[in-house]
């Protein structure tokens, strides 16, 4: 359960190791009048301590800390506090960085350059379960989000075309003809083998492509041309 004040004011605790800032901050916060600041939190592990002793409703986070990384202490925080909501500080609007911080669990990212009303705002919209994200930053992270997305999807269908390369041609040979719809019998007798060899040719492809039965096995393979690979060694 978070902590109130006597007159019901949302608490709010700052982890930053610029006191000067993390000073300019709480005056910021407390001439809103609506939220109570309980203290401010010199290093990361400092600020972990507290907010598992004060659980505050809402966390602001500088996320470059010197003695711990402030994703690293974020997780921490999430982990031992699932219910804080934090809001990151940088004075860099790094594209991978406002990424990692959304990712970890982060409810919004603000630029330390950032206008008195724009904190108030952020602070007020997390607390309503939104997430805040100035509209320039978010541009950012939407980008890099995209990005992220597209590559890892290259990078999953990479992977899965490879697993073709690891079939022998035997087994690119079985597969193939049950692309066609031939029987496991009728594989047998087109390659002059015994069905028990078809079958153990074909335990070895689906364990190869990772899939359970002869189905998955047939669409991968017209999936990913190998129709056309036995077309092409066929040739050479």
């Amino acid at each position: 359960m978070h902590s109130f004040d006597l007159y019901g004011k949302k608490s709010v605790l700052i982890v930053d190791d610029n006191y000067d800032h993390a000073a300019g901050i709480r005056e910021l916060v407390r001439l809103e009048g609506r939220f109570e600041v309980k203290g401010i939190a010199a290093s990361a592990e400092i600020g972990i301590s507290l907010i598992k002793k004060q659980k505050p409703d809402i966390v602001l986070m500088d996320i470059n800390m010197p003695d711990m990384d402030g994703i690293t202490a974020i997780q921490e925080i999430l982990k031992l506090e699932p219910e804080t909501r934090i809001i990151a500080l940088t004075g860099y609007d790094d594209s991978d960085l406002i990424f990692r911080a959304m990712k970890v669990g982060t409810k919004g990212y603000l630029l330390k350059t950032m206008a008195a009303s724009q904190l108030t705002r952020a602070i007020e919209e997390v607390l309503n379960g939104k997430i805040y994200l100035p509209p320039a930053l978010a541009a950012k992270f939407f980008e890099h989000f995209q990005s992220s997305f597209k590559e890892e999807a290259t990078s999953k269908i990479n992977c899965e075309e490879n697993l073709l390369s690891y079939l022998t041609q035997r087994e690119e040979e079985v597969l193939e003809l049950l692309t066609r719809g031939v029987t496991y019998k009728g594989v047998a007798k087109q390659l002059f083998i015994s069905e028990t060899t078809v079958k153990t040719h074909v335990n070895n492809i689906f364990q190869k492509l990772q899939v359970n039965d002869r189905t998955q096995a047939v669409l991968y393979a017209i999936n990913h041309g190998l129709g056309a690979r036995a077309k092409m060694k066929t040739a050479v």
